[in-house]
C-alpha cells in the first residue's frame, strides 16, 4: 500500500517527508484553491518545488483549473495533476497538452456518485475517491468503492485519520491519501507524520 501526504506548504515539512526512512510515494500541493488553509501561492510554490523530491512524486492538486494556472505551473516539476471538477473532455485536453499523468478525483456521497469514474476510463492514471468536503475533512463510506473493476490504481481519501486501523484500507485501496489527519490546529504535525509513515511501512512488511 502506497501513501500520499497532501497539503504541504512549507520547506521544513517537505524536507522531513522527502528524507524520511519511509517517504510517501506522493506529496501533494494545493495549487489553485484559496479556500483551503493549505493553499500555497504560486511564488512560494515555485520556491518550495526547488527542493529535490528524491524518491517521491510531486502532485499538483487542482480544482477546475483554468488555462492561466495550467500555463503558470507547466514548467514546475510536477509528476501528476490531481484534478477535481473537470469533464472528461477537459481532462483529455489537459493530459494531451501538458503531458502529465492525471489523478482523476471523484467526490462521492453515494453509490451513484462512484459510477462517475466510468467516464474517465482511459484518461486517469490513478482514480482518487474523495469526499465532497474539498477543504473540509468530510467522510464517506469507503466500502462504496470496494471491489471496483478498475484498470488503474485506486487512491482513497476522505477524513482518514492516523489513528485509524490502516490495514482495513488495504483491501480497498492501493494508495492512502491523507492531509488533515496529519495536522494539529491546522498545521502538519511531525509526530503524526512519523506514526503514519511507520504504520504504512509496517503494513507492507507484514505481507
Amino acid at each position: 500500500m502506497k501513501s500520499k501526504i497532501c497539503g504541504i506548504s512549507d520547506p521544513k515539512t517537505l524536507k522531513i517527508l522527502i528524507n524520511h526512512n519511509y517517504p510517501p510515494e506522493y506529496i501533494g500541493f494545493i495549487v489553485n484553491y484559496p479556500k483551503s488553509i493549505r493553499f500555497i501561492k504560486y511564488d512560494n510554490l515555485k520556491n518550495l518545488l526547488k527542493i529535490n523530491k528524491k524518491k517521491s512524486k510531486y502532485v499538483a492538486v487542482l480544482v477546475k483549473p483554468n488555462e492561466n494556472i495550467l500555463e503558470k505551473i507547466s514548467l514546475l516539476p510536477f509528476d501528476y495533476y490531481q484534478i477535481y471538477g473537470c469533464t472528461p473532455k477537459k481532462i483529455k485536453f489537459i493530459k494531451d497538452k501538458y503531458k502529465k499523468k492525471i489523478i482523476v478525483a471523484i467526490t462521492i456521497n453515494n453509490q451513484k456518485d462512484v459510477l462517475q469514474y466510468q467516464s474517465f476510463k482511459g484518461l486517469a492514471d490513478i482514480f482518487l475517491f474523495d469526499s465532497k468536503g474539498y477543504e473540509k475533512s468530510f467522510s464517506f463510506n469507503h466500502q462504496l468503492v470496494k471491489n471496483l473493476n478498475l484498470d488503474k490504481e485506486l487512491m482513497l481519501a476522505g477524513n482518514i485519520k492516523v489513528k485509524d486501523n490502516l490495514e482495513n484500507y488495504k483491501e480497498i485501496a492501493d494508495i492512502i491519501d491523507i492531509s488533515g489527519g496529519l495536522e494539529t490546529s491546522g498545521l502538519k504535525d511531525i509526530s503524526k507524520i512519523n506514526i503514519f509513515l511507520n504504520k504504512i511501512n509496517k503494513i507492507n512488511n507484514e505481507t
